[in-house]
């Protein structure tokens, strides 16, 4: 099915009744490009006691899922949890092309954001060119190279560690606000 021209994807919170649509999505999209594991054979539970429906943001076009972005914390360390890490990207072929990953992107972006983080990472395989600009386009850069990490298809596969920093977002001044006064 695919998506009018010019149509935009809807972002929302994942919820229990997705899973089953998130695990065709995982199938349908599955790919040496961007995966280290083969899907398990046969249907799976997509949700899980890590990642639930809260740790996920799902697109939405004409009332049809068609991608996910995961979001979590890197480790369970209390002394980085103030990082958050985007664990798995994937958008229907159809959905392609028409900025459901960008759209994904950047509300996970936004998400992190406004649970408190400072930094969002992730972690990409170097043959992945799409999704590697499409994160640097979005502000992330390549911090760290793992060379030749996965062996993949028989051939050997760099890890590419991106992140970006997340400011916090400050209210624009107005003339309403009076003046800034800095105590000395």
């Amino acid at each position: 099915m695919s998506a009018p021209e010019g149509s935009e994807a809807h972002i929302r919170f994942a919820v229990p009744e997705d899973a089953a649509a998130l695990d065709r999505l995982d199938r349908e999209t599955w790919s040496y490009l961007h995966a280290v594991t083969a899907p398990a054979p046969g249907p799976s539970p997509f949700f899980n006691e890590r990642f639930g429906p809260r740790d996920h943001l799902v697109a939405e076009l004409d009332g049809r899922v068609v991608g996910y972005i995961r979001l979590g914390l890197p480790t369970p360390l209390e002394t980085n949890a103030h990082v958050r890490q985007i664990m798995g990207l994937a958008v229907d072929d159809a959905a392609r092309g028409r900025g459901t990953g960008r759209a994904l992107v950047r509300g996970a972006i936004e998400l992190a954001r406004r649970q408190g983080a400072r930094r969002i990472t992730l972690r990409v395989l170097g043959h992945n060119t799409p999704a590697r600009k499409l994160y640097a386009s979005e502000g992330f850069v390549v911090e760290g190279v793992l060379p030749e990490e996965f062996l993949l298809d028989g051939a050997y596969v760099d890890d590419v560690l991106m992140g970006r920093a997340l400011p916090a977002r400050r209210a624009p001044v107005t003339a309403c606000d009076g003046p800034r006064v800095v105590a000395g």
